[in-house]
């Protein structure tokens, strides 16, 4: 009996020992097929059916995809615009300001730097109530309305302007917020990547022809931060992305006043979980995950080594 059991204990050491790569892989490969996978597979199949959660899905096609390019107007005229412009001020602009607030920081000393660090990586720990509460209140429609106010008593405006449900404000007013959010892990990488530079690095080039920090930067900061530099580029993907509800948190709507600040994100919500329409909805999807992807191309051209 001993020995019929050391015989199995044996075997299946033998067995993990073989199969030690695929035993450790396989609980990642089960989540990320559960939850990326079997989802993005599900949303390109819906994406060709008419579904309305109720009745079964009727397979249509190409319907839903030419809809969207040729009569889906609130897209091709608002969303498409507005989603263009939020991702290149909030996305690339982001990116660009926390490599400056990141480059600026590092040329403090060790207290005055980590106490400014905290202060600029804070407000992208705030949630979207927090976020609500907080720019409501300064944008608000009402006379007391801090930004409002500060205007009527300096003279600036007769009457309170009602930011939130303007057609010519929103878009502005989520770029600032979601800006003044956007420094978060993206930002810190960056900022330890700049630590982390060999100043022997500085001072050859100095040796070398450098003159000023502007050609510091190009020849040697940016170069020997190419890793956090690329991480930082993704996080800022995801950050412009996963901010798209901050129209409708502000507003208080979906979709936004006028479509002024609707982006894709609450399009798809505006289709899919208010006019069940989940065939649209899930084409719609798609179209941001192909974009999401070009982004992410873009990224790692810029910024990834020959390896990867």
């Amino acid at each position: 009996m001993n020995g019929m059991l050391r015989t199995r204990g044996a075997a299946v050491k033998g067995f993990a020992g073989r199969h030690s790569i695929g035993i450790m892989l396989f609980p990642y490969a089960l989540l990320f097929s559960l939850f990326i996978i079997i989802p993005v597979a599900a949303a390109i199949g819906l994406s060709f059916t008419d579904f309305d959660t109720i009745r079964r899905p009727g397979f249509v096609g190409l319907k839903n995809y030419i809809t969207l390019l040729t009569a889906d107007e609130v897209f091709m005229k608002k969303v498409l615009p507005n989603t263009i412009i939020f991702s290149m001020v909030v996305g690339v602009g982001g990116y660009i300001l926390s490599f400056l607030l990141a480059w600026s920081l590092a040329q403090l000393t060790k207290i005055p730097r980590t106490v400014m660090a905290i202060i600029i990586y804070l407000p992208s720990m705030t949630g979207g109530v927090l976020l609500s509460a907080v720019w409501g209140v300064i944008f608000s429609g009402e006379k007391n309305g801090y930004l409002n106010y500060a205007l009527l008593k300096l003279g600036i405006i007769e009457q309170p302007v009602l930011w939130l449900q303007s057609e010519s404000t929103l878009l502005t007013i989520m770029m600032i917020v979601t800006l003044w959010s956007s420094m978060g892990i993206g930002f810190l990488a960056i900022l330890a990547g700049i630590m982390n530079v060999n100043q022997e690095l500085y001072e050859a080039a100095y040796i070398d022809g450098v003159s000023n920090r502007f050609q510091e930067i190009i020849h040697i900061t940016i170069p020997s931060t190419r890793p956090q530099m690329l991480f930082g580029a993704v996080m800022a993907i995801v950050n412009t992305f996963s901010q798209s509800r901050v129209g409708t948190v502000l507003s208080g709507d979906n979709p936004t006043p006028g479509y002024a600040g609707q982006l894709i994100v609450p399009h798809i919500e505006d289709y899919g979980f208010l006019r069940y329409e989940m065939g649209y909805a899930a084409a719609v999807s798609v179209a941001l995950l192909l974009l999401i992807r070009l982004s992410s191309v873009g990224a790692f051209k810029l910024f990834g080594s020959k390896e990867d």
